[in-house]
């Protein structure tokens, strides 16, 4: 922390805020205020955010994660849908860290709407994402914004294994495999109910990404993620007959996993993102 470090929301603080903007925490936004300064403090650690980084926040709620992101970072862009959090955000980092209230930006926006972000683009996603969108906002996020070399995200502890899962794991799956397209992607750390306001039925977990090169294919992303799609909608069966609707026919599938040198006798829950991508190369080869 820097020397006029900011100080952090605690849970009174929390409640008392949201009782003067009449905000109670809404299913429809998935929203849980993180209420707890340790944990806030060790997503940004974990998130290794540094004094010339440029950070990406979705979801910053009342701004708990976001006032020890602005004391870490250069720049904290932050993305709310709700227009009296977005109103609010700036107005609370004024008050209890005005030496830092140049470094944020705040974008009142649907995060999976968003397809630009202010300069200097940012090299980091960290953020407590809303449980009904984590999946999709991730993924869209890391498509999107080539800049972003790092993800940190708390998300429910069903999804952060899911997003972290191996093949041939019980939960490993499609976001598993989606998410491995860009990054290496590990389960950082688990965090308990008490941490929220209100506090979940579920834990959560932290969930760490960083970027690398995808594999390398002929086949473009769009190719490789429905193929993707296709094995996993019939999770079941094997790729012989989960592809066939994919390439045209059960006979074209298992040429097509043959010649990538898969057996076609697999399940899509043993491959890797490699491999489905080796898949995808020899369909429209």
């Amino acid at each position: 922390m820097t020397e006029d470090a900011a100080a952090l929301l605690t849970a009174p603080l929390v409640r008392e805020l949201a009782g003067s903007l009449g905000v109670r925490p809404t299913k429809q936004w998935g929203q849980n205020f993180v209420i707890d300064p340790n944990t806030v403090r060790k997503i940004v650690r974990l998130a290794g955010v540094g004094r010339r980084d440029s950070v990406v926040e979705v979801g910053p709620g009342l701004g708990s994660l976001t006032l020890p992101l602005l004391d870490a970072a250069a720049h904290v862009t932050a993305v709310e849908v709700d227009p009296r959090l977005a109103k609010q955000l700036p107005r609370t980092v004024g008050q209890l860290a005005p030496q830092l209230s140049d470094r944020l930006r705040v974008i009142q926006q649907d995060a999976m709407a968003v397809t630009e972000l202010p300069d200097p683009q940012p090299v980091a996603l960290v953020a407590n994402l809303p449980y009904n969108v984590a999946v999709p906002v991730v993924l869209s996020f890391l498509a999107r914004f080539p800049s972003l070399q790092r993800v940190l995200v708390m998300v429910q502890l069903e999804v952060a294994e899911r997003l972290a899962a191996a093949p041939g794991s019980k939960v490993y799956g499609v976001p598993s495999v989606k998410a491995a397209w860009y990054a290496d992607v590990r389960l950082a750390d688990r965090v308990g109910r008490s941490v929220f306001w209100p506090a979940p039925n579920v834990d959560s977990g932290l969930v760490s990404m960083t970027r690398r090169d995808p594999p390398q294919t002929a086949a473009s992303r769009e190719d490789v993620f429905a193929c993707v799609d296709a094995a996993f909608a019939a999770r079941r069966k094997t790729l012989r007959a989960a592809l066939a609707p994919w390439a045209g026919s059960p006979q074209e599938s298992e040429r097509i996993v043959r010649a990538a040198g898969v057996d076609p006798s697999l399940r899509g829950e043993r491959l890797t993102i490699g491999q489905f991508a080796a898949i995808s190369a020899q369909r429209i080869g």
